[in-house]
């Protein structure tokens, strides 16, 4: 049977070990897999570490990524993060409601019961969204199109293909090979989405989920799966009339595509979909100043450091443009338990984006992590007295309306 782990950031995962039945393990078999797929992707798989403790020896870590991973050998490993000793549940809440703040991806549309979900894995919440965005789909109506047809036929319709009638029917005098038009759902996208409904079903350890994958295989029986998906998804016309189609391919092409938002692949890996939770925070916290009515911009590229030639582009996480003033702002996905926790580099690249933007107000956000973290700090550049940087603590396990956070 299937395993199914849950890890929290900087959890390690270790192979069987019967002292130590406390600890989460996996097989060594599935073990060997996760750690040849990080040696042989070094600088890509920066989800989970290699490395030793005392009393285990070699061990997988967890970093500040989360999501899902699963393996040829249908181990899941779920990565969820580590914020005020919450439960599971708690955590994978946040998780989806950072996920529903990220641009152009399918969770958008994420629905309230979906985070209310029940002890329901993220991997099987992700695939009760796209099965609930292929359900409204078929409501409306799966697209057909007139799709051009090639067959040696036993009947003459359509154009007669000369060529190919000779080629193939110079013996055959009774076939003809034509090409013609047939109004049929076998286009594209419908093939697309079959393959994913065949892709999940296989992934999917939920009943619920199989039952209805089975169901919806069924009104895509008589449509054919892709041979050549990356290329097929290169085919799909962006435009008014497929508008119906866009979160259920995006979905489809998160899943099939498997590099939407990390780009992990590999032979000893099954599935891999995880995100950084510094870009999930940034996000987060982003989303909920722009609904302060503020004039918010993410990773604002307006200057480098080197300006002729431009060079060392400067990317603040936040920058709030105002009429007399522009706020800078960094948010890093680290927990500060006492001053010296906070990163000389973070204090120096805000230094640069003040210099750069001629402003005063620089602000550092962290996460709040328990009520043990040192107050808001304020710190005054020695060389720039009028260069001014504080840090603040930002709560995501409060709702946006009734949380007050301000820079100031």
């Amino acid at each position: 049977m299937a395993k199914s782990l849950i890890l929290k950031e900087y959890d390690f995962l270790q192979c069987k070990d019967d002292q130590h039945p406390e600890y989460t393990y996996i097989t060594p078999t599935t073990f060997e897999a996760i750690e040849r797929f990080i040696l042989e992707n070094e600088e890509k798989a920066q989800y989970l570490k290699i490395t030793t403790k005392r009393g285990f020896g070699k061990v997988l870590q967890a970093q500040n990524f989360v999501g899902v991973i699963q393996t040829k050998d249908g181990t899941t490993i779920e990565i969820l993060p580590k914020i005020k000793e919450l439960s599971n549940q708690d955590s994978r809440q946040i998780v989806l409601k950072m996920l529903k703040t990220l641009k152009d991806s399918p969770f958008k549309t994420l629905e309230h019961a979906h985070l209310k979900s029940e002890n329901l894995p993220l991997l099987e919440i992700f695939i009760a969204m796209f099965l609930d965005e292929l359900s409204q789909l078929i409501k409306k109506g799966i697209r057909s199109d007139y799709i051009a047809k090639e067959e040696n036929s036993p009947f003459l319709k359509g154009k007669l293909k000369i060529n190919e009638q000779i080629k193939y029917n110079t013996i055959h005098k009774e076939r003809f090979f034509v090409v013609y038009d047939e109004f049929s759902s076998d286009r594209v996208e419908n093939r697309l989405i079959k393959t994913t409904l065949h892709y999940l079903y296989k992934k999917s350890h939920s009943t619920k989920n199989q039952q209805r994958i089975r169901e919806f295989l069924f009104v895509f029986d008589a449509i054919s799966t892709s041979n050549d998906i990356k290329n097929d998804f290169a085919k799909i016309k962006s435009n008014r009339q497929m508008k119906a189609y866009e979160q259920t391919l995006l979905w489809s092409k998160t899943f099939l595509l498997g590099n939407s938002f990390s780009p992990y692949k590999g032979d000893d890996l099954s599935f891999a979909l995880l995100f950084d939770m510094n870009l999930l925070f940034e996000s987060y916290v982003g989303a909920y100043l722009k609904k302060q009515n503020l004039n918010v911009s993410l990773q604002d590229r307006k200057h480098h450091l080197v300006e002729e030639p431009q060079k060392f582009a400067l990317r603040p996480d936040i920058v709030i443009a105002q009429e007399d003033e522009t706020i800078i702002a960094d948010t890093k996905w680290k927990c500060i338990k006492e001053e010296k926790d906070i990163s000389q580099a973070d204090m120096y690249q805000l230094f640069a984006y003040g210099k750069k933007y001629q402003n005063q107000k620089l602000f550092l956000i962290y996460p709040k992590d328990g009520e043990e973290q040192p107050q808001s700090l304020a710190y005054q550049y020695e060389i720039e007295k009028s260069l001014e940087l504080k840090v603040l603590y930002f709560d995501v396990t409060q709702d946006f309306k009734n949380y007050h956070f301000t820079l100031s």
